[in-house]
């Protein structure tokens, strides 16, 4: 073979691989901004409006009334010496909690929340320095100190702030706070990237803060001091500073550089924060380190640290990771922002990819282990979220640590982020809610309408229409548990099998579709009056863990739709614990009522464990099972429940 033939052949072999990696690194499509989508959704809709009255009331009441976090940024406007009451980071929640007004005030209009959220802007607006520097902890305490504790959470506060303030600019188009947000991202760039001082934040949000930042305003300063922050975990910055508490860099995610890291480890808040601003920042660099990184750490976190629920970090200890498949049930963590922080990341990843399997673990997540954290009346929190309980655990008005409360706020507020993406010629549908928005592409208005009653039905009908015959591809995803998957890689897997299949049709005839990765693509000249239709199998489907998860060896969990089950005592005579579900089992599918929430429940005739009156027998018969979607538990006092049923009597457990 000749030099120039092997060259050539070199050459090329350098390219395809460039091209891989481009391909790689190259965002699929732009997420649709909640802003440009109005829900209307049997499901979510009244979802939105009670996080928007019932939820947002208890937010405002803890914040204003019961606690000082309104109260530390009017002491710092008085400038009188007052001192800082509460925690470091509870500015934190003072952001969150307006950014859930911006959402609600889309989704459920009101006067009076935005006036409130006006006055709240208003006082931090105060409270800010000439320099930029916002944060009352130390404005109110010792202002010598501010930038010399890494773990104190001010650029964490930061991040919160700029979020906030991105979604009220999204939602009013009021500039006030995205102003503050502004210049307090230029005291921290100027104070940190451009003095290269190195800089671990303690708790991660920033990065992903920064990049919503760089997004609503085109400023790449914000860009490459996201990257910079990024960069600077791994080198040993944080050692003697940040861990003199913890002892271990692992818990923040700080023993390795990010793009060198391969497993998930510490807390999972953090963590999850960390990844989202990776991919956010890979997502427009195209840093293929970034990139690779995401994609085996995401494995590290489905294949063997991921519950059935979609809820992660197992361990109270360090609120995060602790070892491979250790997933208890009962005493399980499992915070219920860091199943907001997977849905977040999950959706970076998925329009960094175009892979659905990213989405489905979303869509897990979202509807089971992050849902499960607000109550049915929309004020009551799940800070954890066990798999299984004796009834000792409830859902509480507050925490001192108030995270989840308005996390979970802000979240159900912008699940309108998550149903669409557009590019130059595609159309994504990614989450199945009934809604409607206006996307341009190939420079042609197209107006979608969904109409469906998922999750507890599988029909979807969408609606395309473009303002004149505009050809492009429709991207529908195929939830994987339509697809026989019950999660990417093998943790779980359904122990029935299913000959159900998913029926797409288009104007009333059924059509054939190519699918990638996960996807149905429909690629066509669209025209006025197109309709899709999706037609999904909703069985009732038995999930068994992998052996090595062994506290559900010998157990089963139900899933129907995209909807994790459990049984409840409330359901079934005051317990939980004294069924078997054996393999032969029949499931049957009725509507229930929880409260004033509409469900679809699962119920079986099953063996179940009794003891005799006098406490001298026990006796195995036949009765009646009813099981709940796993979210809507707790709403009706204190009561034993669990996600995985035994198959063997040995796991059974009777509660007289």
């Amino acid at each position: 073979m000749s030099f120039y033939y092997k060259a050539l052949l070199l050459n090329i072999f350098l390219f395809s691989n460039m091209m891989i990696i481009a391909q790689t690194v190259t965002r699929h499509y732009e997420p649709v901004n909640f802003s440009q989508v109005t829900i209307n959704d049997a499901f979510w809709k009244p979802k939105l409006d009670k996080v928007a009255t019932a939820t947002l009331e208890a937010c405002i009441h803890q914040t204003e009334e019961k606690t000082p976090r309104i109260r530390n940024f009017e002491k710092v406007a008085r400038k009188q010496g007052e001192q800082h009451e509460g925690i470091y980071y509870d500015d934190s929640d003072v952001y969150k909690a307006l950014e859930a007004m911006a959402y609600a005030l889309k989704n459920h209009p009101d006067a009076a929340l935005e006036q409130k959220a006006d006055d709240w802007i208003d006082k931090i607006a105060a409270a800010q320095l000439p320099d930029g520097y916002l944060n009352t902890y130390y404005t109110l305490g010792d202002l010598s100190k501010r930038w010399t504790d890494m773990e104190k959470h001010e650029d964490y506060c930061a991040g919160h702030l700029i979020e906030a303030a991105v979604a009220y600019y999204n939602t009013t188009g009021k500039r006030k706070l995205l102003d503050v947000a502004i210049r307090f991202a230029d005291h921290i760039d100027a104070t940190f990237r451009l003095q290269n001082r190195p800089w671990v934040s303690g708790h991660q949000e920033i990065e992903l803060a920064l990049m919503k930042l760089y997004h609503v305003t085109q400023n790449e300063r914000y860009l490459k001091l996201s990257d910079w922050f990024l960069d600077q975990r791994g080198r040993g910055y944080g050692k003697g500073v940040i861990w003199d508490q913890w002892k271990d860099p692992k818990y923040c995610q700080d023993e390795v550089p990010v793009k060198d890291q391969k497993e998930i480890t510490g807390h999972a808040v953090r963590a999850m924060y960390l990844y989202t601003g990776a991919a956010d920042v890979a997502a427009v660099t195209g840093d293929a380190g970034y990139v690779n990184a995401m994609q085996t750490v995401w494995e590290d976190v489905v294949y063997r640290n991921m519950y059935i629920t979609g809820g992660i970090g197992s361990s109270g200890r360090n609120e995060g990771f602790s070892i491979d498949y250790d997933l208890p049930n009962e005493n399980a963590y499992c915070e219920t922002c860091a199943s907001v922080g997977m849905v977040f990341w999950n959706q970076r990843m998925n329009a960094l990819t175009g892979d659905a399997k990213f989405m489905d673990v979303l869509e897990r997540s979202l509807y089971n282990g992050a849902l499960d954290g607000l109550s049915l009346s929309g004020d009551r929190f799940f800070y954890g979220n066990p798999l299984a309980s004796n009834g000792q655990h409830f859902r509480r008005e507050w925490f001192g640590t108030a995270c989840c409360p308005s996390n979970i706020a802000r979240l159900v507020s912008s699940v309108g982020d998550y149903i669409y993406g557009k590019s130059d010629n595609s159309l994504w549908v990614n989450l199945f809610v009934g809604s409607n928005t206006v996307v341009k592409i190939d420079k042609t208005d197209v107006a979608v309408q969904m109409e469906t009653n998922y999750p507890w039905d599988g029909k979807v009908k969408i609606s395309v229409e473009p303002k004149s015959k505009t050809k492009f591809a429709l991207h529908l995803r195929i939830p994987g548990w339509a697809r026989g998957e019950a999660v990417p890689g093998d943790l779980y897997e359904f122990a029935n099998t299913s000959d159900a299949k998913t029926i797409i049709r288009v104007n009333g005839k059924d059509v054939a579709y190519a699918e990638v990765n996960g996807y149905a693509i429909l690629d066509r000249e669209w025209k006025k009056g197109d309709v899709v239709e999706l037609e999904l199998p909703m069985e009732v489907r038995k999930v068994v863990a992998r052996p090595d998860l062994k506290y559900n060896n010998d157990r089963v969990a139900l899933q129907r739709g995209p909807l994790v089950y459990c049984v409840e005592g409330a359901d079934n005579n005051g317990q939980a614990w004294n069924m078997i579900l054996p393999d032969n089992a029949r499931f049957t599918t009725v509507p229930h009522k929880i409260l004033t929430e509409s469900v679809v429940a699962i119920q079986a005739d099953v063996p179940v464990v009794t003891v005799s009156e006098d406490g001298l027998n026990i006796k195995t018969e036949k009765k009646k099972v009813t099981a709940i979607p796993y979210y809507a538990w707790a709403n009706r006092g204190q009561n034993p429940m669990q996600v995985w049923l035994p198959q063997k009597i040995k796991d059974v457990k009777i509660n007289y």
